[in-house]
């Protein structure tokens, strides 16, 4: 039993590095070994607040990044709306969130500017440094600033987008660069 579980261990963490650190690994007595989700207390883009409760009733779409991110940010928003599109009506009973974990530069004005550019069902969220690191930390995002020539920083972050039902309980990441078929297949699925 060790050795199997040694071994699970690894492609876990293998999993989890290619999936940009997000891995729901297995159960242990009918308990999962660690929770991906939770509370959390942010505000959108027109500065209404916005909790993990809001979102109940409807499968959610969750991708962290920032607005200053010079490639993976921007595709994958772009990916999300092209899925969306693809959806059809269906991509109404879907909640489709960015999250920055960039909370200095992307105040709500920001954050509003840069995503009138995507899918306008994409909904943002911002909050004070402290209230993204624990979101980030409850939905075990990695995230940290990278310093650049001149003071300025670009953020080294998770890659992947989350996705979880209608009770707030992770299903599956979607993985950065995947298919649109993949994709697809994913949210067709969690929509029922």
């Amino acid at each position: 039993m060790r050795r199997r579980t040694i071994v699970l261990g690894g492609l876990a963490a293998a999993l989890g590095a290619a999936t940009g650190g997000l891995l729901y690994v297995g159960s242990r007595k009918g308990k999962p070994l660690f929770r991906i989700g939770g509370p959390f207390a942010l505000t959108d883009v027109n500065g209404k607040a916005v909790t993990d409760r809001d979102l109940l009733g409807k499968p959610t779409l969750i991708y962290f990044g920032f607005t200053y991110c010079p490639e993976i940010c921007p595709t994958t928003l772009t990916d999300i709306g092209q899925w969306l599109e693809k959806l059809g009506p269906k991509a109404d009973g879907l909640n489709v969130i960015f999250i920055t974990v960039d909370p200095e530069r992307d105040t709500a004005p920001q954050l509003k500017q840069y995503l009138s550019n995507f899918d306008p069902r994409i909904r943002g969220l911002t909050g004070s440094p402290e209230a993204i690191a624990a979101t980030a930390k409850a939905y075990r995002i990695y995230y940290s600033k990278v310093p650049l020539e001149g003071g300025e920083y670009t953020v080294d972050h998770s890659t992947a987008v989350y996705l979880f039902d209608r009770r707030g309980e992770f299903v599956a990441p979607i993985g950065y660069g995947s298919s649109p078929a993949q994709a697809l297949s994913q949210l067709k699925a969690v929509l029922g």
